[in-house]
């Protein structure tokens, strides 16, 4: 089996969950994942994307499984194929207030509510079909969201089991590496290009050196600085 077949095979079986909800009627499938629930600094960042029942771009799959050069390929063409996509940010301000799990509910409501807005502006001035332009079902990676107001489906490990989830864990990871490097240039010396707020040797050696920044999580790092 050559490569191209192997990824077609792996695209098949990551379809299969779309496929029994399209059999059963739903048309508008949403995946629905997070990226920054254990870092000590920046953002839980949610992405929530609606596939087109077509989608046939190869080599989709949970985002820690792809190398960050291939991720940015992916995102380029997942965004650009998507009915719609969105995503949330909540920030380690209120992560600190309202907890990490609190939090990223709230990033993957507010995700879901933009991929909605843009399906629905999908349909321009055509009201009757603007109404028709609504997330129907969401595939969500391990979190039951009721609070998002959609009929949801919650597969642990789905990022590795649904294209749709797989998809929105890359457009997720993407959009937090590249605030994560953008905050390097800000808060040189915690080496956040490299472990994007994750708790490395280089991470905690900066905080004992320089201390916390603003986009520190308080509650993750208490205990830090000694």
């Amino acid at each position: 089996m050559t490569r191209e077949e192997k990824l077609r095979a792996r695209l098949a079986e990551m379809r299969r969950i779309e496929d029994e909800l399209i059999a059963g009627g739903i048309v508008h499938i949403a995946g629905v994942d997070e990226v920054g629930r254990g870092p000590l600094a920046g953002p839980v960042c949610a992405a929530c994307v609606v596939l087109p029942h077509d989608f046939s771009v190869l080599g989709v799959d949970d985002s820690k499984k792809i190398s960050e050069k291939r991720r940015e390929v992916l995102y380029d063409e997942i965004t650009a194929s998507a009915l719609a996509w969105g995503v949330g940010l909540v920030g380690n301000r209120r992560i600190d207030e309202i907890n990490i799990l609190n939090a990223t509910k709230e990033a993957m409501v507010a995700a879901v509510r933009e991929a909605g807005e843009m399906l629905r502006a999908s349909a321009g001035d055509e009201s009757e079909l603007a109404k028709e332009r609504i997330i129907d079902h969401l595939l969500i990676d391990a979190v039951e969201l009721p609070e998002a107001g959609v009929p949801f489906t919650a597969i642990v490990k789905g990022d590795a089991q649904s294209v749709s989830i797989a998809a929105a864990s890359i457009v997720a990871k993407v959009t937090r590496d590249r605030m994560m490097i953008d905050f390097d240039k800000v808060y040189p010396g915690y080496a956040f290009a490299q472990n994007k707020g994750y708790g490395t040797k280089a991470h905690y050696e900066g905080i004992k050196k320089l201390g916390l920044t603003p986009i520190h999580r308080r509650t993750f790092t208490q205990g830090s600085i000694q």
